[in-house]
């Protein structure tokens, strides 16, 4: 990869021929949140003027010229690394043009500071250069394939209480004679409690619920404090129809996830694989290619089912992996004691699954000195000869107290924010994956561009 040492002013002068764009309009708040620091020449982020009847909606009314943006985050971040030759590195690049690249997988859009799974979320993602984008694919009482993280989160991740529907819920909030919330650590909302378009009429917020809250504002009001409402005023939601027009408009690579049924299958009469069948066909319809496709799931059936009945979209399938469903009988799971493990590395490639996506703390683990290194989970995944992607960078609050779950067995190698760089580093130079899920993709996708990985 050329490292341009341009300024943005000479990067100004350009001839429009020159300078790519992204013809979408998006809300002023979030334009001036992203720091605009270059364009790229890349034909597949040109968006058609055209759109189908059925994504007539997701189209602007207006447009303007918006160029690939890291924001001031990664530089943040970088400034935040012990000295080192990374770091070097890393800041040698600051001067480079952002570009797309299918390293940076988009984990739901850019949910660190928008809402996960709607318009603004996936635009921002693609602004960040992330070449692949997630939809977490549930079904609705009618049929309708859409994109939430689970069945069963409705109220958690959009406005749902604050609407009728909130009454169709399969645990409904109750409020008594005082209007006191009563039920706030049981309120369960299905998206197949209601219809496509039901659903339509939602908004997306972020993810969050106080569930010992007492009123419906309060339980809704809850994002945690190194998060952000400040991009929540929209929320549009979108069908799985729609998320892939996006996608492709957006000129990005596709990566649905097959969520868990949280309703006891078959659900009036849709069986398990009518609903694995329906995802690939609506793939299918829409004239997306099998080698655009990455088809998730922490469900090795899933897979299974995809490998013999759809075997051109099977061979890009996708196996999710952490401890829930990858931990032998009556152990622990530990990623570096194979008898742990509920299937071998070994096994799990017999079957015909080429790809992997392990958490990402399954794939790395330290050594005597503190120094990030693979795990055996890791070089056994490589030995197999499986491609591995990871996932999620940035769904964690600030690192000082050295992470959460994402961050586990990694001790004090992880005490500051700018270790985020080393690990990301460890899993793409040492590890060797291959793509990393993120919640704010601009940090995979600078340190991506930085390395001329594409």
């Amino acid at each position: 990869m050329t490292i341009s040492n341009k300024s943005a002013l000479e990067l100004s002068k350009q001839t429009p021929a020159k300078v790519n764009k992204i013809n979408l309009a998006l809300p002023l708040t979030l334009i001036s949140s992203l720091l605009i620091v270059g364009c790229t020449a890349d034909s597949h982020s040109m968006l058609t003027s055209k759109a189908s009847s059925s994504t007539a909606q997701l189209q602007p009314q207006s447009s303007s010229p918006l160029a690939y943006t890291y924001g001031v985050r990664p530089f943040y971040l970088i400034n935040d690394m012990d000295e080192g030759p990374l770091k070097e590195e890393l800041q040698a690049c600051r001067g480079q043009l952002p570009s797309k690249t299918d390293f940076s997988i988009a984990h739901r859009g850019a949910p660190l500071q928008l809402p996960e799974h709607t318009y603004d979320s996936y635009v921002a993602s693609a602004q960040m250069g992330a070449g692949i984008l997630e939809c977490d694919v549930a079904f609705t009482n009618d049929g309708e394939l859409v994109c939430r993280h689970a069945q069963n989160d409705l109220h958690t991740t959009t406005n749902i209480l604050t609407t009728p529907l909130a009454n169709q819920c399969t645990v409904p909030p109750i409020l008594d004679a005082k209007g006191k919330l009563t039920n706030a650590g049981s309120i369960e909302c299905r998206t197949s409690d209601i219809s496509g378009a039901e659903f339509k009429a939602l908004t997306g917020k972020m993810d969050a619920a106080n569930k010992k809250a007492t009123s419906i504002s309060d339980y809704m009001n809850a994002t945690a404090p190194w998060r952000t409402d400040l991009y929540s005023q929209n929320g549009k939601v979108l069908t799985l129809k729609e998320h892939i027009a996006l996608a492709r408009k957006l000129g990005m690579k596709h990566t649905p996830e097959l969520k868990a049924p949280a309703v006891t299958m078959p659900f009036n009469g849709y069986r398990l694989n009518d609903y694995r069948q329906q995802l690939i066909d609506t793939y299918k319809a829409a004239d997306v290619p099998a080698s655009d496709v990455f088809a998730q799931s922490f469900n090795i059936e899933d897979l299974d089912y995809w490998i013999k009945n759809e075997p051109a979209y099977g061979a890009n399938a996708v196996y999710l992996i952490d401890d829930s469903n990858e931990t032998a009988e009556d152990k622990t799971f530990d990623k570096n004691d194979a008898t742990t493990w509920k299937h071998s590395l070994a096994d799990i490639k017999a079957r015909g699954i080429n790809t992997i996506a392990p958490a990402l703390w399954l794939l790395v683990t330290t050594d005597d000195k503190g120094n990030m290194q693979p795990s055996e989970y890791a070089k056994q995944a490589k030995a197999n000869g499986l491609k591995i992607i990871t996932w999620s960078i940035e769904r964690s609050g600030p690192l000082t107290d050295g992470g959460d779950w994402y961050y586990s067995g990694l001790g004090d190698a992880i005490n500051n924010d700018g270790d985020m760089m080393n690990y990301i580093d460890v899993l793409a130079q040492d590890v060797g994956v291959q793509g990393i899920f993120s919640d704010w993709p601009a940090t995979v996708s600078y340190y991506a561009n930085c390395k001329g990985l594409k």
